[in-house]
């Protein structure tokens, strides 16, 4: 039995200490974001939050899907929204702010997402290094650059990336892994496992 010194204790006690962070950590994050979410929509209409509590977020979640599923089933309501579309991307000013939005978020969600299709990225010869990234245009030619591909390549543990442009024979596509495999081993740095749900890393004994 190893002698009971303050040393051992402290050291006893760090390692349970942060081996519980590791546990609550993205569980007290989890629910602080879903909570400020939340609150944040609810808040659109005081009022209402006040006497009812999530009315708000609930109803704002039901009339996006509603409005989602008749933009994409209902000839008059695709004429309706694609009329909006097309008049928010004239408006100057606006334009300049509808236009990135609605390409970022269609990118990440809904029909005509970008994000689902990752390649591996030759991105150095020698050493020979390789990078995950997601295929975005499969051809640049209208900007003069034949034979190239642009590629999106996710920083760790950051919503942010940046985009490259390479010679297709630098890219090869990945096998064995989905395009949610992929993005969630890019973003946890490697972390997260290729074949499985399971996380590989595994705390210090």
């Amino acid at each position: 039995m190893k002698k009971l010194t303050f040393e051992n204790i402290a050291n006893f006690f760090l390692k349970n200490f942060f081996q519980g962070l590791v546990i609550i950590g993205p569980i007290g994050l989890t629910i602080f974001v879903i909570w400020y979410i939340v609150s944040a929509i609810d808040n659109i209409i005081p009022s209402v939050a006040k006497e009812i509590p999530g009315l708000v977020f609930v109803s704002t979640i039901l009339i996006t899907a509603v409005l989602g599923y008749l933009g994409n089933k209902f000839v008059v309501g695709r004429f309706f929204f694609d009329t909006m579309d097309s008049l928010l991307e004239r408006t100057p000013g606006v334009k300049h702010i509808y236009t990135p939005t609605k390409d970022v978020m269609s990118s990440f969600v809904g029909d005509k997402k970008k994000f689902n299709d990752p390649v591996w990225v030759k991105t150095n010869e020698n050493p020979e290094i390789w990078r995950i990234g997601f295929l975005t245009q499969k051809e640049m030619s209208d900007v003069e650059k034949h034979n190239y591909v642009a590629v999106y390549l996710p920083h760790s543990y950051a919503i942010s990336g940046w985009v490259i442009v390479t010679e297709e024979k630098n890219i090869k596509p990945v096998v064995g892994m989905t395009a949610a495999s992929a993005m969630k081993f890019a973003v946890s740095g490697g972390v997260a496992g290729f074949h499985s749900d399971d996380n590989i890393f595994k705390a210090p004994e």
